[in-house]
């Protein structure tokens, strides 16, 4: 049975919006259509914590009805676009959010930029609550001289750049050097040590681009090393579990360590590619070649820890290292952006500032994922986090604290964008798409080749 403030909501809303003259009988149909009616409220960003929050809403109010915002013409966010392509097992949550999308309360509008197509303001007024869910979009910079070499890229810009992320598309970064070096050790770093170091054959079964496979192919690197400030017991690499790190750093040491037996010291020799943790450095100048043109190397402070366990910080020691290489990676966090004036934003740690969720000082205004928390965790991790935000908004909502007339929701929002001559893209034009990218995968023995140009999606679905 719903509770007690939900019925009484409900009959009240009812009879002023409703109920008809009197001397008259409400048909079947406007009967069963107002029984039906719920709060409307909004999420921007497909990813797995716009797809979570949606989840745990639908779940726990039988009438909400969700409709989910995103500035890509595509959903699922870095499951899609983060998510390695050598990793598919992990991508299989994307079933689960399909069968989300396909609930006939929850609507998925692609190809809407809320800040700039739509504002927070406009989605507030149409909806009883609005949840941002957009993640962190953009990449920390070094702040170090050098930086906008060519030869230096974001690792966010690469991992966009193979996944098919539209606005990567163009990257084209060059792989003619021998060695490459990534600053930073978290697991974004590890997946572009991977890419960078297998053999492309051992990819073209992936949903790799084709794009990326073909400069791969032609790629000459042959050492990657991945440079932290720290030491191997705070690499972040690592599930933060006492016995997995455990584990790991008792395999660094003994590799570190130990000579190698006989048939591993003939692989090691034998070996084309190979890479290395660089431990306790710090970037400090991306080195020119000598016509400045391009990266040729990069000065590194050597590092020491102050404080004990996860508190230490690394040092200057004041002793430097030049590392010779040809291409930067600089893999050192994401950041979310602001994304409308009226909301508030903490430009330091890169988040909304909240409550459980909450956004401060805005009612009925909630977010989720890593723009509420900041870029840290895996897709278990957004899940707890999603869950939670939507559970604080459904209590506001049964406490009385959210608006309780109806309110238009989408059929506002729908005529906003088509007075902007914004073309909204629905799931089940997806769903067209996803089988164009299918079947163009097929031929190759691929589960997809991914589209890439916006302007063909449209075209693609007639616009």
């Amino acid at each position: 049975m719903a509770p007690r403030c939900w019925r009484w909501w409900h009959w009240s809303t009812w009879r002023r919006t409703r109920l008809p003259p009197t001397g008259s009988t409400p048909s079947f149909r406007q009967q069963f259509s107002t029984q039906e009616q719920g709060p409307q409220i909004c999420v921007v960003g497909s990813g797995p914590a716009g797809f979570y929050t949606t989840q745990h809403l639908l779940k726990h109010h039988p009438r909400a009805h969700v409709d989910i915002y995103e500035k890509q013409l595509v959903p699922f966010g870095l499951v899609r676009f983060g998510v390695a392509p050598d990793h598919p097992e992990v991508k299989n949550v994307i079933n689960t959010f399909t069968q989300t999308a396909r609930s006939d309360r929850c609507a998925f509008r692609g190809n809407v930029v809320v800040g700039r197509d739509v504002a927070v303001s406009e989605l507030q007024a149409a909806y009883h609550a609005v949840v941002l869910s957009y993640g962190a979009e953009d990449h920390q910079a070094l702040e170090i001289p050098g930086e906008e070499l060519p030869g230096v890229f974001s690792a966010r810009a690469f991992v966009g750049w193979y996944n098919g992320l539209p606005e990567n598309r163009e990257l084209a970064p060059d792989l003619s050097c021998d060695t490459a070096v990534i600053l930073g050790q978290g697991n974004v770093a590890l997946d572009v040590a991977r890419i960078l170091l297998t053999p492309p054959g051992h990819l073209e079964k992936t949903d790799i681009t084709e794009a990326a496979l073909g400069v791969l192919r032609q790629s000459r690197v042959k050492t990657v090393w991945i440079v932290g400030r720290r030491g191997p017991l705070q690499v972040a690499f690592t599930i933060k579990l006492p016995r997995q790190r455990k584990r790991l750093t008792e395999l660094l040491l003994r590799t570190a360590t130990e000579k190698p037996g006989a048939e591993e010291a003939a692989r090691q020799a034998s070996a084309t590619r190979t890479w290395g943790l660089r431990f306790f450095r710090s970037p400090q100048q991306v080195l020119p070649s000598p016509d400045g043109q391009r990266v040729a190397g990069i000065r590194l402070a050597v590092t020491r820890l102050e404080g004990v366990g996860e508190a230490a910080r690394a040092a200057p020691t004041g002793d430097t290292e030049d590392l010779p290489c040809g291409l930067v990676l600089s893999s050192v966090g994401y950041k979310s952006r602001p994304i409308d004036p009226n909301v508030p934003f903490d430009p330091k740690l890169g988040v909304i500032p909240n409550m459980e969720g909450r956004v401060l000082g805005v009612p009925g205004l909630y977010c989720s994922g890593w723009v509420k928390r900041g870029p840290t965790g895996v897709i278990a991790t957004t899940m707890t986090d999603s869950f939670l935000t939507g559970q604080m908004l459904l209590q506001d909502l049964k406490a009385g604290l959210l608006p309780s007339g109806p309110r238009p929701g989408y059929a506002a929002i729908e005529a906003l964008l088509s007075s902007r001559g914004v073309q909204p893209v629905s799931f089940s034009d997806w769903e067209k798409l996803d089988a164009e990218e299918v079947s163009r995968g097929k031929g190759a023995g691929k589960p997809r080749e991914k589209l890439l140009d916006p302007q063909e999606m449209l075209r693609l679905l007639g616009r």
